[in-house]
């Protein structure tokens, strides 16, 4: 994927990872994008190594209420408020891992104090490294209305499939209900098995995880599709980006 420009090092530590800053919204998918750096960290920097990594994330609530409310602006409010606090705490590199609220992205990056990776651009790359035609979104109710995915996929020359509404909005409550708070029950894989069945069947050769929590419980070894995991792809971007 394209990297943003003039990615800044500290000149006393040319030689060190960049200090990535995690614009948090969920826990959970904050959680799993921290995870998977500081643990994929050591394979490019060495035993028990990562880059140094700060997070900020405001309360949920603000966030969903903004988001119920369809106002953007307080959408990107929140995400250049916790910009600017991890700039302060050193960061050098932002990184969102929730795709929902990059719905906001274009306010954001021309008025924030550093750069930023894309969670969807950097899985459209991946789609399209990987050869796929036509791929399926999934996620809250938010996301698969917008144009996140749409846009990011039709850049590089790929084709966005939503569910139907009857599973955009199932899943997208599964999600909030469940999966955010960390409340899985039996059954739920389940029915996020059958919506990416519907999207094969319509075609799809490849799903997005378009909520960085669906990996929690569905994967390429539970899935008829493969799988573009938002979370970790993300998080496999800001590392390379963080040790190139």
């Amino acid at each position: 994927m394209a990297l943003p420009p003039d990615l800044p090092h500290d000149d006393m530590t040319s030689t060190a990872p960049l200090h990535l800053g995690i614009v948090g919204c969920s826990a959970e998918g904050a959680a799993l994008c921290y995870r998977t750096i500081c643990a994929e960290g050591a394979a490019r920097l060495g035993p028990h190594a990562h880059p140094e990594i700060s997070l900020h994330t405001p309360s949920l609530h603000r966030y969903v209420e903004a988001l119920d409310r369809g106002d953007l602006e307080a959408v990107a409010a929140l995400m250049l408020d916790s910009a600017r606090r991890l700039k302060a705490a050193g960061a050098q590199l932002l990184l969102c891992p929730d795709n929902t609220i990059h719905q906001a992205f274009d306010l954001v990056a021309p008025r924030s104090p550093l750069p930023w990776l894309h969670i969807a651009r950097v899985v459209a790359d991946e789609a399209r490294d990987r050869g796929f035609r036509r791929v399926g979104v999934l996620g809250t109710s938010w996301l698969v209305r917008s144009k996140v995915y749409p846009q990011a996929l039709q850049a590089v020359g790929l084709e966005a499939v939503r569910p139907t509404d009857a599973w955009r909005d199932e899943l997208g409550a599964l999600i909030m209900d469940e999966l955010v708070p960390g409340r899985i029950q039996p059954g739920t894989a389940g029915r996020f098995q059958l919506a990416i069945d519907e999207l094969r069947e319509r075609g799809c050769d490849a799903v997005v995880l378009g909520c960085t929590e669906i990996p929690l419980i569905i994967s390429d070894a539970n899935a008829s599709l493969p799988t573009l995991d938002s979370t970790r792809l993300l998080a496999r971007a800001a590392l390379r980006a963080a040790c190139a």
